[in-house]
């Protein structure tokens, strides 16, 4: 059982300095650890900002005993854009990268998820699975029947991704009628490796914790992948369908025993 952090809160941001906050650990995490970059990256301030943000929802973990007047108590975040915060964006973070026809034309409603990251004093803490019982509530309480988003593996050379990314197409390729597709000048694909030189431990060493996540939710993955130059990542998209989410996966993530 992980025991949560009793000074830890989870919530939506409330308010712009919320929402700063939030940027600010995200700098932290994707600028100064990772080495990304962007347009609106501000680094004399030390925020993370994409146009996205002012139409999402931010689902916030902070801690109490951390200083809310200078912008540091946001320790965890998810940003979830919501069917009508797309609308009002213009479209979908991840359609920058990946063609969402098959999504949108499913007819279910659609939550998309992205800039998930934790401060490094708080990883294996239970904060991860703090933010995952939040949205699992939120997933709840609004219908909602797909998640995707945009997943990382850092780096964008695919020689040495080339093990990983083949093995998550030959296994976890969507069925057709959620099957994104990566799209522009940066699309490659992801089968890249014959499924017979493929070493299944040694390929799941390599995907990061946040992707074999979703994988245990039942998640799968687009058809192709697209090389971030600016956040020097290679990114997937994730696609979860709830609806085929078992019992024990439920409870993993909303607070509930698991037997």
């Amino acid at each position: 059982m992980i025991r949560q952090d009793k000074n830890l809160e989870l919530r939506l941001a409330r308010d712009p300095s919320d929402v700063l906050a939030a940027q600010r650990l995200r700098y932290r995490v994707f600028v100064s650890e990772l080495g990304g970059d962007g347009e609106l990256v501000d680094h004399d301030a030390g925020l993370e900002i994409d146009r996205f943000d002012p139409f999402c929802e931010h689902l916030i973990l902070t801690d109490r005993r951390r200083d809310a007047g200078a912008g540091d108590h946001v320790v965890g975040v998810y940003r979830m854009m919501s069917e009508r915060g797309a609308e009002r964006a213009g479209g979908y973070y991840s359609e920058t990268e990946f063609d969402l026809t098959a999504l949108r034309g499913s007819g279910r409603k659609l939550l998309e998820l992205g800039r998930s990251c934790v401060d490094a004093g708080y990883r294996g803490s239970g904060a991860m699975f703090q933010l995952w019982n939040g949205l699992a509530h939120y997933l709840a309480e609004n219908n909602i029947e797909i998640l995707f988003g945009v997943a990382s593996f850092h780096g964008v050379d695919l020689h040495k991704l080339a093990e990983p990314l083949s093995y998550l197409h030959q296994t976890h390729l969507a069925p057709t009628g959620l099957r994104v597709t990566a799209r522009g000048a940066d699309a490659r694909a992801m089968n890249i490796k014959d499924p017979c030189t493929i070493e299944r431990a040694r390929a799941l060493r390599v995907i990061p914790p946040l992707i074999k996540a979703y994988l245990r939710l039942g998640g799968c993955v687009g058809d192709g992948c697209y090389l971030d130059r600016d956040f020097n990542t290679t990114d997937v998209c994730m696609v979860m369908d709830t609806a085929r989410f078992s019992d024990r996966q439920r409870n993993r993530y909303s607070g509930r025993p698991t037997l």
